[in-house]
């Protein structure tokens, strides 16, 4: 892919949490970027940190569990500001509860925004880039996509579904000799208003599992992806990339471990939930929440381990060459000697 600038790109789930930061990253990197959501105050406002960041933004209100309302938003992006070069996915909701807690229309409507949501994006915009044979379609996956852990089994099962969706889909493209590419980002836990407008059935207030990390560092991932979606998938912070290898040496070891830890881990002091949900309607419809949420003075605003994965080939080259100077070094000795 070429640099971003100029070029149109759409975020879903554009009004707050990861995607308010990808929307602003892009603006920064100055693209043209149709917003996606329905909350219409965040719609607004993000739409204001893309000018502000020098680039242009453009407000598309839809829910992405409806096809069609997806379908029809993406013609009027095409109309109204060209040719759409990358689609990246980042809108979701979830419930916080056990599953046996969660009835059947809220777990419905969890799929329907999570999973079908990126289901209908890929199918819109792959009918789009196809006929160009051109473009790049980004998933937000996380670490949950290989790892489910408790009170989020509506959560986790969509983003697993999402994972096996998108390597099929991504294989039917190569098997075609497309130039579209599909790539996923799996991220680790990050400080979003998820966590206060996610509706949550616990006795307590949710919280992240740590480490947690800013939404920009993986707004800077997601956009990296757009500007290089050659790779599957790219791993966000060493607790993803722990949580990942981990469950393929262990996955048992794994579950006893969650088993005693997970309900805990994702769990305030504080005695009750927000009381807010943007499980049937938009919790940003008329107040504006942001990129952040409320684990500021918890979070890593930085991913040595995303700086490695985004540069492993000439770390990779670098390794090698010092070894094998090593080796030449060691071997000259032994000559002398």
């Amino acid at each position: 892919m070429a640099p971003l600038r100029g070029r149109v790109v759409v975020v879903t789930g554009a009004s707050g949490g990861v995607g308010r930061a990808v929307a602003r990253e892009l603006g920064a990197r100055g693209a043209r970027v149709a917003l996606i959501a329905r909350g219409t105050t965040g719609l607004g406002a993000a739409a204001v940190d893309v000018g502000t960041e020098g680039g242009t933004g453009q407000v598309y209100e839809a829910d992405v569990a409806d096809y069609e309302q997806v379908r029809h938003a993406a013609e009027r992006i095409e109309t109204e500001m060209g040719p759409i070069s990358v689609w990246i996915n980042t809108a979701f909701s979830s419930v916080f509860a056990k599953f046996t807690d969660i009835s059947p229309d809220e777990y419905e409507r969890t799929t329907a925004v999570t999973y079908l949501g990126y289901v209908w994006g890929t199918k819109v915009a792959l009918d789009l880039m196809r006929p160009r044979n051109a473009g790049a379609i980004v998933q937000t996956g996380s670490a949950l996509s290989h790892r489910g852990i408790p009170l989020q089994s509506a959560y986790c099962g969509a983003k697993h579904a999402i994972k096996g969706f998108s390597e099929s889909v991504r294989t039917e493209l190569m098997a075609d000799g497309s130039n579209v590419q599909v790539t996923l980002v799996q991220l680790p836990a990050v400080n979003t208003p998820q966590f206060d407008w996610v509706l949550s059935k616990l006795r307590r207030h949710p919280q992240p599992v740590p480490p947690i990390y800013q939404p920009e560092v993986a707004a800077r991932a997601i956009v990296y992806a757009a500007e290089h979606p050659e790779r599957k998938e790219y791993w966000v912070g060493i607790s993803t990339a722990a949580t990942l290898l981990a469950q393929r040496v262990a996955p048992a070891l794994v579950d006893r471990y969650l088993a005693r830890t997970g309900v805990q881990s994702q769990l305030t002091d504080e005695k009750e939930p927000s009381g807010v949900s943007n499980l049937w309607e938009p919790a940003d419809e008329s107040e504006d929440y942001g990129a952040h949420g409320s684990f500021d003075h918890r979070s890593h605003a930085r991913s040595p381990q995303l700086w490695l994965s985004q540069h492993r080939r000439p770390v990779l080259l670098s390794l090698a060459g010092g070894v094998a100077a090593a080796g030449i070094a060691a071997l000259r000795r032994l000559r002398r000697s």
